[in-house]
């Protein structure tokens, strides 16, 4: 025959039915139903209490952040390339090297233009040595006229040939700054302080001034801007925020967790988007320690306004249900109050209450899910609490 156990008594069915029939046997439940019996009852005289851990609504100035993501730009950008055609001798820069304008950065065989210029230094001298001839030859004659030895037509001649010699000199003189010109062309400088990119050109290639390969990009990193946008509903309290003066511009990591630079707007585009109504902005950072880089993308919050004195608390203690944000407030009873609030911001782990709660009040951080409207709580350190004690 089976036999079913029942607590520490192994008994056949039919005994036990018979027993229980006799009014011979008596049974008592242990386990989970005691259990559950007993905290019932424990609840009713108000000896268990649900453990939370408490904070205190505090008071402090809370800045309003206009959110947006943004693209770093370069503050300048300069593509280089050639102004002469010739063979590159020479690589003045290393790739990523910081550079100043005016640092040298290739240099092109310069003996053409050497050549070039030293053919124009001495047409000058040539037209030089002629014109001085022609005027001794107009002062010889100018005294003579009047004596008649000289034809008013030879006269003339003189004249008309030193001047053309005058014009002659002027030429070979813009013929010189011009081969000056293309020398110093032969030496490629940098236009900007930046930072150069990867080389495109090496030694020994030629390179023309019609070419559209750049020889190296140039970008300058300090300054730095961010271009982003914000929607139009923003846009008031960005201009109202940009009459009061310039405007702190926080550019913060990707994942928002680490705020990389401080600077301030800069420009606030004179149209609205109307595809994507939004308003294009652009923000300028100092950039001294280069953390911003061109390219990259970045969160991007501008300080609009401050909050006074606004009531904050850990933004865990705020709960969402059907009737929109609670938490539950500690009376000083160690009861609990279910209090619906209006949150107006979230920041950087704090909620800002704008209504429902008041500076010094104690709330229920953690440890919600156990509690209910007049629950009473034992408040434990934070550590203490269980690791699913928050909501």
């Amino acid at each position: 025959m089976r036999v079913r156990k029942l607590g520490k008594i192994g008994l056949p069915a039919g005994a036990l039915l018979a027993l229980l029939a006799a009014g011979s046997l008596s049974i008592r439940f242990y386990g989970e139903a005691t259990a559950q019996s007993t905290g019932q009852s424990s609840g009713a005289s108000g000896s268990t209490l649900a453990p939370v851990t408490a904070g205190t609504a505090a008071a402090q100035d809370m800045p309003v952040y206009v959110r947006g993501i943004g693209t770093v730009q370069a503050y300048n950008s300069v593509t280089v390339k050639s102004r002469v055609d010739g063979q590159i001798v020479k690589v003045d820069f290393r790739e990523g090297q910081e550079v100043k304008a005016g640092d040298p950065l290739f240099e092109i065989d310069p003996r053409p233009f050497d050549a070039a210029l030293a053919m124009a230094q001495a047409n000058l001298a040539r037209d030089q040595a002629q014109l001085a001839n022609a005027e001794r030859n107009v002062g010889r004659d100018k005294p003579l006229l009047n004596k008649d030895f000289v034809s008013h037509q030879q006269y003339d001649t003189d004249s008309a040939s030193a001047s053309a010699l005058e014009g002659t000199v002027k030429a070979d003189e813009a013929q010189i700054e011009s081969a000056q010109l293309q020398l110093d062309y032969a030496t490629i400088r940098s236009p900007i302080d930046g930072r150069t990119g990867a080389r495109q050109v090496d030694i020994g290639n030629l390179v023309h001034a019609t070419d559209n390969t750049a020889l190296v990009t140039i970008t300058q990193l300090k300054p730095i801007f961010v271009s982003f946008t914000a929607p139009q509903q923003q846009f008031d309290a960005i201009r109202q925020a940009s009459l009061q003066g310039p405007v702190t511009t926080l550019a913060r990591s990707g994942d928002d967790q680490r705020e990389i630079a401080q600077g301030s707007l800069t420009l606030i585009d004179n149209q609205i988007d109307q595809a994507t109504g939004t308003v294009h902005l652009k923000a300028s950072f100092d950039n001294a320690d280069e953390a911003l880089w061109p390219g990259e993308f970045v969160n991007i919050r501008l300080v609009v306004n401050t909050l006074k004195d606004a009531v904050t608390v850990p933004a865990r203690t705020v709960e969402e249900g059907p009737n929109g944000s609670y938490l539950f407030v500690i009376k000083p009873d160690k009861t609990v109050e279910m209090r619906n609030v209006k949150v107006a911001e979230n920041e950087n782990g704090l909620a800002v209450i704008g209504t429902g709660l008041a500076a010094g009040e104690h709330v229920v951080v953690d440890g919600q899910y156990r509690l209910d409207q007049g629950t009473k709580v034992s408040i434990v350190p934070e550590q203490a609490q269980a690791p699913n004690g928050g909501s």
